[in-house]
């Protein structure tokens, strides 16, 4: 697929996703959609990590009210079950790690595209917005899923009704989020975490994702019966037979994501 919506780049077993509509603060469209949808099937046959970040001083605005020719045109509906859906589903899927870099304003749709990744870090100046109430909506593409996994039910039933900015730093203390970095330092910051997962074991992070996912359903006896499976495929990887040997020889691990 020729990208025109978002840039993609893979360089040291790191992809980056850039959302590329920085004229209307890289608001979704069907074609931005469909590219992300590709580009992150892409990254788990590309890169040992994935990062989602947007270009200009925006991360994403949401759904573009424009991409029907108006509002009344747009059918909701539709367009999440045929377009939302398999995008967030891509992120959710990965087996690898992803990051969403969070370099500006995450409004509606955009704050949840972010919430999809496995890890959320966020620029200080950045902020998210539950904006759907405010035209009569409620939050979708995974707003009413994300949100009160992540900051608990009352904190989400508050940010979707009254629709209220949320700092990054605010963000981060309820837990939405995993940190909120100094604008300064953000870029430097968000490259060291994704290196370091593009040099971890990397099957023990696709198994580490399934565990944690499977607790919110599970019972304990499940999940520990979850945990002793996984941890058993994990003790049959060359990283992990690398990891021991490390630890005993006292040198850092050469991962090799098998």
């Amino acid at each position: 697929m020729d990208y025109t919506a978002i840039t993609y780049t893979v360089r040291d077993d790191i992809a980056v996703l850039t959302l590329n509509r920085p004229d209307v603060m890289n608001a979704l469209n069907s074609q931005m959609r469909a590219e992300i949808t590709h580009a992150v099937k892409a990254a788990a046959d590309e890169s040992r990590v994935l990062v989602m970040t947007g270009s200009g001083t925006s991360f994403c605005s949401g759904q573009d009210l424009g991409d029907s020719g108006s509002a009344a045109n747009l059918d909701l509906e539709r367009t999440l079950r045929d377009e939302y859906v398999p995008m967030l589903r891509a992120i959710f899927d990965s087996p690898i790690p992803t990051i969403c870099a969070v370099n500006g304003a995450a409004a509606g749709a955009g704050a949840n595209l972010a919430l999809a990744a496995d890890v959320v870090i966020a620029t200080e100046s950045a902020f998210f917005l539950q904006a759907f109430t405010r035209i009569g909506l409620i939050p979708d593409a995974g707003g009413t899923y994300w949100l009160p996994r992540q900051m608990g039910a009352a904190k989400a039933m508050g940010a979707a009704l009254f629709a209220d900015k949320i700092t990054a730093s605010e963000a981060s203390q309820m837990g939405m989020i995993y940190e909120a970095i100094p604008d300064a330092t953000f870029e430097a910051h968000w490259k060291a975490r994704a290196a370091k997962l593009a040099q971890g074991p990397t099957v023990a992070y696709q198994h580490l994702k399934t565990a944690i996912r499977g607790s919110f359903e599970n019972s304990l006896d499940d999940q520990l019966a979850l945990e002793a499976k996984l941890q058993g495929a994990c003790g049959k990887t060359r990283d992990f037979q690398e990891g021991v040997m490390a630890f005993l020889e006292k040198r850092p691990a050469n991962y090799e994501g098998r």
